[in-house]
């Protein structure tokens, strides 16, 4: 908030600021806080439109249309107004914005100030949930929030690296806005994003996001004990949400519940006979203040469910021989483990008694000197 006011004071007396001032009256006098920035994708954003041009403000006004565009973006990034129309109730970002707004009652009494209160749902929920979904990596800026072991969309096509696109706003389009994290990197350049990725886990993620059909046999919800990061992951019609993104809604949505509980125990939300909500005379909690309590809640239980992630992660890997670090599967002792290049460990199992295994299923089971190069695609059986 402490920026808004910044820009606020920078803004005074010019011609954007009384455009973002009017905006804010249409959208009060309309009760349309959450809608596209878009005209003509909902009937309330050509109404919002209409309104701000019966204002004076239209292409003849410039920088008042400027103004008043930007606030109508900012409304519209923190209630997800443009995207929810391509969502609706498709993906984890609508869903848990719909459970946010139907748990926390104590935020309606900033439906006359959209500003400040889309300014709490982003603090609270859209940055700390949108950031830990997965489809989005912000440490990863150089490549436009690619995230780890995953393809760009537009990438150049038929190139062997496709950790670089092509085509920058359609992939930023792609990522942020239709909210898409792409298709898994082939398992050598997955590896070099995710070192510790293994053949077995690649593969098994693999199978669960193409053939696993979940609980209903849609495919419309399933999960995962383990991504290509080692973490679990659940997919809703194709979308990811893990036990971080849980961890940052349930702390955001706690938060906000806690922080706007005044606004109802002093009576400032009413309903009216047609079922909405007004706000009564009366002082409100600072909306800067509830942003930065749903905020700092989000990131406390982001965290958590980030060390959740990692126990589980620990539990399936207890103890770990030491070939694992070279990439060789134990999770399943019924299937073989792939140890062509590594003909000294290779030697190592042979020495122990273990029979090794290649493609055509002849046995090795005397050794050989570490000099001498084993067949393609050797595996070790029963280990």
């Amino acid at each position: 908030m402490l920026g808004y006011q910044t820009l606020r004071k920078a803004l005074e007396g010019t011609p954007e600021l009384a455009g973002a001032r009017k905006a804010r009256d249409v959208m009060r006098e309309l009760s349309d806080y959450g809608n596209s920035v878009i005209p003509g994708v909902s009937n309330n954003s050509r109404k919002f439109y209409d309104e701000l041009n019966k204002k004076g403000v239209n292409l003849k006004t410039p920088r008042e249309l400027a103004g008043a565009v930007g606030t109508r973006l900012f409304v519209d990034v923190g209630s997800d107004g443009t995207r929810n129309v391509y969502w609706r109730y498709n993906h984890p970002m609508q869903i848990i914005t719909r459970a946010y707004e139907g748990i926390t009652p104590g935020l309606e009494a900033y439906n006359n100030d959209p500003v400040r209160k889309n300014a709490i749902n982003l603090a609270a929920i859209g940055l700390p949930v949108g950031a830990t979904l997965g489809t989005f990596d912000l440490t990863n800026i150089g490549e436009l929030g690619r995230p780890k072991g995953f393809a760009q969309e537009y990438a150049e096509p038929g190139s062997d690296d496709r950790r670089q696109t092509t085509q920058v706003l359609p992939e930023l389009a792609n990522r942020f806005a239709l909210g898409r994290q792409g298709r898994p990197l082939k398992f050598e350049t997955a590896k070099q994003d995710i070192p510790d990725l293994t053949k077995q886990r690649y593969a098994n993620y693999q199978n669960f996001l193409y053939n696993d059909k979940g609980p209903l046999g849609l495919g419309i919800i399933k999960g995962t004990t383990e991504n290509l990061q080692g973490e679990p992951e659940i997919r809703l019609a194709g979308f990811p949400i893990g036990l971080q993104s849980l961890g940052a809604a349930i702390g955001g949505t706690a938060g906000v519940r806690l922080a706007t509980e005044p606004n109802l125990q002093q009576g400032k939300v009413t309903k009216l006979s047609r079922g909405s909500k007004v706000v009564r005379p009366g002082q409100r909690v600072p909306a800067s203040r509830v942003a930065a309590i749903g905020a700092g809640s989000a990131l406390a239980g982001a965290v958590v469910g980030k060390l959740l992630n990692r126990a589980i992660a620990t539990a399936g890997n207890p103890e770990l021989p030491s070939t694992y670090e070279y990439d060789v599967a134990t999770r399943n002792p019924s299937q073989p483990i792939y140890v062509s290049d590594l003909p000294d460990k290779a030697v190592a199992m042979a020495n122990e008694g273990k029979t090794l295994i290649d493609e055509d299923g002849k046995k090795y089971d005397e050794v050989v000197p570490p000099n001498e190069e084993f067949p393609k695609g050797l595996y070790s059986a029963g280990y």
